[in-house]
């Protein structure tokens, strides 16, 4: 006699189906998958499309008017701010040529006054006394003809700087120079455009003939570099001319 199964209650059957599916719930369960899967999509799809399409002409009009508005206000934000951008810029470019200018000038200055060394082309004059003793005013009017033609830097025996502020005297055997003691022969050197300078030497009746007439021999030479390494001392005391008669 063949033994009862005992009967299975709801709950392990229901455990029993979940632990070994049969075929058919396999398919079932794929065919509900992809029906959700689809009704998900159609869902979304229907959600972007309804974004717009339930927008009346009018609004659809105003609101693409709203999108040009806004795009022409940022243009014009932006041809502003790029109009301030070269603002700034031209003002910088202004500033900075404004103080390439001052250093520029602030340089010739110092030039000019002898404060710091200088070297560019220019001329040498060499004075050598021979027949006589050169004249004061032989000297004077040397440096200062190489001044009017435009000598940058002139600086004598190597040792003194000429300046406008620069004192001459005349001593026994020589000058004396912003207190320094000169004694022949004496060199001038001068920067500037080395032909104009020597044109303003030895024109007729120009000082190379005055230094000649004084009793000296005058070499003139044209060169491409000159050094002048002395300066003005910007603590230096005012010279007195002292008595002749002393």
């Amino acid at each position: 006699m063949p033994e009862e199964v005992p009967e299975q209650a709801p709950v392990d059957r229901l455990k029993a189906a979940l632990l070994r599916p049969s075929r058919k719930q396999l398919v079932a369960a794929a065919l509900l998958a992809l029906l959700g899967f689809a009704a998900v999509t159609q869902v979304r799809t229907a959600g972007t499309d309804d974004t717009y399409a339930g927008l009346r002409e009018q609004e659809l009009i105003d609101l693409l008017n709203g999108l040009a508005g806004t795009r022409q206000r940022t243009e014009t934000e932006i041809d502003r701010l790029e109009e301030v951008a070269a603002g700034l810029k031209d003002d910088s470019s202004r500033r900075q040529t404004a103080l390439d200018q001052a250093d520029a000038e602030v340089d010739d200055l110092n030039i000019l006054a002898g404060l710091v060394p200088v070297t560019g082309p220019g001329l040498r004059v060499t004075i050598e006394e021979q027949d006589g003793r050169v004249r004061l005013g032989s000297l004077l009017d040397t440096i200062q003809e190489l001044r009017t033609v435009g000598a940058e830097a002139i600086e004598i025996n190597g040792a003194v700087r000429v300046v406008a502020q620069t004192s001459f005297t005349e001593t026994d055997g020589g000058f004396l120079i912003d207190g320094e003691r000169i004694e022949a022969p004496y060199v001038v050197v001068a920067i500037g455009e080395p032909g104009t300078l020597a044109n303003a030497m030895t024109f007729a009746l120009g000082p190379k003939k005055q230094l000649e007439d004084d009793g000296a021999v005058v070499g003139v030479q044209e060169l491409r570099t000159v050094d002048i390494e002395s300066v003005v001392r910007r603590d230096r005391p005012s010279y007195a001319v002292p008595d002749q008669g002393q």
